[in-house]
């Protein structure tokens, strides 16, 4: 039986993948078009997306369904083929590792509006569209869940609620923060601080605490969220940094750092005691073939063996 993802990653660190939605527009998806509709129309591309990630060395693949949600899908006219969509879509991931094995991480994104008061959406209705998804998740072998880009603890609490209620294996709460005006600190868009987020995430039932993406959320904003996650949790903590900074480039956004660049804030994050270490906004299999030889080259420092082809986790 496969060891708990929760469980290998306190004995060796892991490596994560990299950006989703810029590899799928690069592959042809227009501009506010449903990506996670690919995982049934055009599975294939999706595919040769995440089978270059495993290529250049990933260790964990996270599905096409950040926005795989019923709410979500529905503001594409796919509600009703959301379970069909998230089992697809673990179904790619897998298959893009292959024999050398691998953890997927099915992806649960923000539903995208406000729950009440602020906003028209009820805790119910959320509620029942995260159980819907996370159960799809996990009926599709998912060997965990991962609650990306959050931003209030509300929101989270019910996707970690319904994770709990699919019985996954695992479950990882992960929080979006931007950078203050002044550079001095960083929270989320709700105003959520690092340190609550990560007692919180604890309290409820999480096993790995995380961050991605986020204004500002670099290599170096990714190692000062390790040491306050660190300073309350002993919970593992994963991280996806963007690859630098967005710009406006021919009518089209791009992220300025490149691997060669990125890579370099890799072995301060290993050694702050991150336990998986991705990449979000920007990054490609570049930046994660130049992180799987500096973590390999950290490991061997160690004394522990890297992976080798084949092996499976």
């Amino acid at each position: 039986m496969k060891p708990l993802l929760q469980d290998v990653i306190r004995t060796r660190p892991l490596l994560g993948d990299g950006a989703m939605g810029t590899q799928l527009m690069l592959a042809g998806l227009e501009q506010g078009n449903c990506g996670e509709a690919w995982n049934l129309t055009h599975p294939e591309r999706v595919l040769a997306i995440q089978r270059r990630y495993a290529e250049a060395g990933s260790d964990c693949i996270i599905t096409n369904t950040f926005g795989g949600s019923r709410i979500m899908l529905n503001r594409h006219g796919e509600a009703g083929h959301a379970a069909a969509v998230n089992k697809a879509g673990v179904a790619i991931a897998r298959q893009a590792f292959g024999s050398s094995g691998g953890y997927v991480l099915g992806d649960i994104g923000p539903f995208g509006g406000l729950l009440e008061p602020f906003g028209e959406f009820t805790q119910e209705q959320v509620g029942s569209a995260f159980e819907e998804q996370a159960a799809a998740l996990v009926e599709g072998g998912a060997d965990a869940i991962i609650i990306e880009t959050q931003t209030s603890l509300e929101e989270l609490l019910l996707a970690i609620r319904a994770a709990q209620q699919a019985d996954a294996k695992c479950i990882i709460g992960s929080m979006a923060y931007d950078v203050t005006l002044d550079g001095s600190t960083f929270r989320t868009m709700m105003g959520v601080e690092p340190g609550r987020a990560a007692e919180f995430m604890e309290e409820s039932g999480a096993h790995i605490v995380a961050l991605n993406c986020g204004t500002g959320m670099d290599m170096p904003r990714a190692l000062a969220a390790v040491e306050r996650y660190r300073s309350v949790t002993t919970l593992p903590v994963m991280v996806q940094p963007n690859a630098g900074q967005p710009r406006l480039q021919n009518m089209k956004v791009v992220y300025d750092e490149t691997p060669e660049q990125m890579v370099r804030g890799l072995i301060p994050l290993l050694e702050a005691g991150a336990n998986i270490v991705g990449a979000c906004c920007g990054s490609t299999p570049e930046h994660i073939r130049a992180f799987r030889a500096a973590m390999d080259k950290f490991l061997e420092s160690k004394g522990i063996g890297a992976l080798r082809e084949g092996q499976t986790l």
